[in-house]
C-alpha cells in the first residue's frame, strides 16, 4: 500500500467511532454483495446506482434469475459512476484527482480509463487497498493510479495537490465541515468538488426509524440536505448543480431485493426513498478563487 512520508504523524482512526469504523471495514474481508459483481470486468464498488432495471429479468427461469440480478445490478452500478465523471468533464490527462474513499478503486479506475488522468485514492481500510493495487497493477495503470491508507479527513497531501476531488457515497462517515475544509485546502483555485450521497430530507423530517436502521448497518451518520450546503458554503466551495436523483435511486433496491445475496437493509432504503425521508444528491462546486 501507498503512505506518503507525511502520512506518518497523521493517525487514521482518531477517535471511538472512526476505530469502530475501521473495524467494521476491515473484518468485511468476505463480501459477496461487492465481491462477486466485480469478477466478469474487475471493477469492484462500493455504491449503488440510480434508473430502471431490465424488469423481464425477474420472471426469468429461477435457475438463471440470480445471475441476471447480480449482472444487472453490476451495470447500474458501473453506469453510476457517470454521475461523476459527466461532471468531471474537461479534465486533462496531466490533471490530479483525488477519490476520498476509494473503496475497492472501481470509481478510480473508471475515472482514470476516461480522461488518462492520475488519481489518488484515500482509504483507511487496509485491506482494499492492498485489493486495488492488486487491480491497478493487472490493468497497467499503477503508474497513474494509487491508493494511500489515510484518513479522507486529514490526508497527507499539500495545498493546493488537486484539480477535483470527489467523494462517491463515502461523506456519510465523516464530518461534513472537517472534511469539506480538507477538501478545500487540497483543492486548486476553481478546481471541482463533486459528491454523490444519500442524505436526510430535513426538509420533511428529523427523524426516522429508517435512516435510524440504515445508519446501524453500516456504522454512518446519515447527514441532512441542509448540513450539506451549510458546510459547503462555509467552506468556500460554491455549489454550481444539485441534482436529487431520490426517485430515480428506487429501481436499484427494487433489484436488490430480489438478490440471493439481499443484507436486510433494502426494505429501509426502500421505504426511506418512497417516504421522501432520504433523497439521492449529487452536487457539484467549485472552490471559490480568493480575491
Amino acid at each position: 500500500m501507498t503512505i506518503d512520508s507525511a502520512a506518518t504523524s497523521l493517525q487514521v482512526d482518531r477517535n471511538g467511532y472512526e476505530s469502530d469504523l475501521k473495524k467494521h471495514w476491515d473484518d468485511k474481508q468476505s463480501d459477496d454483495i461487492n465481491l462477486l459483481l466485480g469478477e466478469t470486468d474487475g471493477l469492484f464498488h462500493h455504491h449503488y446506482a440510480v434508473g430502471d432495471f431490465n424488469r423481464k429479468i425477474l420472471s426469468a427461469p429461477a435457475e438463471e434469475r440470480e445471475a441476471l440480478v447480480l449482472k444487472e445490478m453490476h451495470r447500474l452500478e458501473s453506469e453510476q459512476v457517470r454521475l461523476i465523471t459527466d461532471l468531471l468533464d474537461g479534465l486533462s490527462p496531466s490533471a490530479r484527482v483525488m477519490d476520498a474513499g476509494s473503496g475497492r478503486g472501481g470509481t478510480s479506475f473508471v475515472v482514470h480509463d476516461r480522461f488518462g488522468c492520475r488519481v489518488d485514492g484515500v482509504n483507511f481500510c487496509e485491506h482494499h487497498i492492498a485489493f486495488a493495487e492488486e487491480l491497478a497493477a493487472r490493468r497497467g495503470c499503477g503508474d497513474k493510479v494509487a491508493f494511500h491508507y489515510a484518513n479522507m479527513a486529514v490526508t497527507p497531501f499539500a495545498d493546493e495537490t488537486f484539480d477535483a476531488v470527489y467523494c462517491n457515497e463515502t461523506t456519510m462517515y465523516v464530518d461534513l465541515f472537517e472534511a469539506f475544509a480538507e477538501f478545500a485546502r487540497l483543492l486548486k483555485p476553481g478546481g471541482r468538488f463533486v459528491l454523490v450521497t444519500w442524505c436526510q430530507n430535513d426538509a420533511v423530517t428529523l427523524t426516522s426509524p429508517e435512516i435510524e436502521a440504515i445508519d446501524e448497518h453500516y456504522v454512518c451518520h446519515i447527514h441532512t440536505r441542509g448540513t450539506y450546503l451549510r458546510a459547503l458554503a462555509a467552506n468556500g466551495l460554491i455549489p454550481s448543480r444539485v441534482d436529487d436523483l431520490t426517485a430515480d435511486a428506487v429501481p436499484y433496491w427494487e433489484l436488490r431485493l430480489n438478490s440471493e445475496l439481499k443484507t436486510g437493509v433494502e426494505p429501509y432504503f426502500l421505504d426511506a426513498y418512497r417516504n421522501n425521508h432520504l433523497n439521492y444528491l449529487v452536487i457539484a462546486s467549485e472552490k471559490a478563487v480568493a480575491e
